[in-house]
């Protein structure tokens, strides 16, 4: 008999999962959605194996479950549902914040065995009608586990990580993650947005550079989503915005007056910084760095 692993919430990252989990191991892959809508369209763009609206039936059977929704609502799932979920189970989520996901997971019964996780993939789409199973190829999976987390169910991450086609998967603690995700993602969706607020966006139709296009693409997101994203991160996040207004403001200085070894020393500096996070080795910020305690 097949093992079920429950994917609840088949939007973009939900889909794209149920569909590249298709086929793991002994597993049947079963999609859980709102509106029957959505769960039609999975069955007939074969993203699931089976798929439902009945949350309770498939949470009782499902030996995995991936909460793909908003973290508002995988929070509450893990209260509704706790004495739903099958005992011995492994539940998971695929959030970008970890610390607020972690706490919440411990109204959870002992019963059933819980692991953060992250696969760093996503697009400015949203929907079912956006996954694809490829979205999540060469993508850092990112793994918070419990002190109490089961080896069997951590190597049992690893090899669907595996198998969805992740670059590799680094394990680390839900603060260091969120401290880390602030600066390498959340940060990068307020530059985007806060070039977009410019007064002179839609004066410079016609004239975007490569450049342009790719700061400004996060920015046509998924409100609810990345509100609750943000504000639930809002410690971390605010730290490395100061950081970055420090920095905007040396730049801005330096070209008032002209300074012009200053503005050469700066972008010598930062330049060769990016050079080296595009090498490998110790000028790269590998999985090692996130490691750190």
């Amino acid at each position: 008999m097949k093992k079920v692993v429950a994917v609840v919430g088949l939007g973009l990252i939900g889909g794209s999962l149920a569909a590249a989990l298709r086929g793991f191991e002994d597993y049947e892959v079963l999609g859980v959605a709102r509106r029957q809508e959505t769960v039609d369209y999975a069955l007939s763009h074969s993203i699931c194996d089976r798929a439902t609206t009945d949350a309770s039936t498939a949470l009782a059977e499902a030996d995995v479950t991936f909460l793909c929704t908003d973290p508002s609502i995988v929070i509450r799932y893990m209260k509704d549902y706790r004495e739903v979920f099958k005992p011995g189970s492994l539940v998971t989520d695929v959030c970008g914040i970890k610390t607020a996901i972690m706490e919440a997971s411990k109204v959870l019964p002992d019963t059933v065995d819980f692991i953060g996780c992250h696969p760093m993939a996503g697009t400015e789409f949203s929907g079912i009608e956006h996954s694809f199973p490829e979205l999540f190829q060469r993508c850092h999976f990112i793994l918070t586990p419990r002190e109490t987390s089961t080896e069997a169910h951590v190597d049992l991450m690893h090899r669907m990580a595996d198998y969805i086609g992740a670059a590799d998967v680094v394990t680390t603690t839900p603060e260091r993650h969120d401290d880390i995700i602030a600066y390498t993602s959340q940060l990068m969706h307020i530059v985007a947005l806060s070039v977009c607020d410019d007064a002179e966006l839609f004066r410079c139709k016609g004239f975007e550079g490569g450049s342009f296009r790719d700061c400004t693409r996060v920015a046509a997101l998924d409100v609810p989503l990345w509100r609750e994203l943000l504000t639930l991160n809002s410690a971390s996040l605010t730290k490395v915005i100061g950081r970055l207004e420090e920095n905007i403001h040396s730049y801005r200085v330096a070209l008032e007056h002209r300074d012009l070894e200053r503005i050469t020393a700066k972008l010598e500096y930062s330049s060769n910084r990016k050079r080296r996070m595009n090498l490998p080795g110790p000028g790269q910020v590998s999985a090692e760095w996130l490691e750190e305690k």
